[in-house]
């Protein structure tokens, strides 16, 4: 049998170093551009509603192409 920590996902903490006397709205500016980084937030609205398998890759396709345009056309 397995513990249960192994069934938990793993918990990453965001550090930001403060310095002292550094106002404390650039500290939650450098918290949030961290917290933005993780993609906690985009996982969990994408884990709201199912995708089917044929959609995804529709959209990834489209994504591709969009990508490749994007590239001609800055050459």
């Amino acid at each position: 049998m397995h513990p249960i920590s192994a069934y938990l996902p793993k918990i990453k903490m965001i550090i930001v170093p403060v310095k002292e006397g550094e106002n404390i709205e650039r500290a939650l500016k450098k918290f949030k551009r961290k917290f933005e980084k993780t993609g906690v937030v985009k996982e969990l609205r994408s884990r709201q509603q199912f995708n089917k398998p044929s959609v995804l890759k529709r959209l990834k396709m489209e994504h591709a192409i969009y990508v490749q345009q994007l590239r001609q056309n800055e050459e």
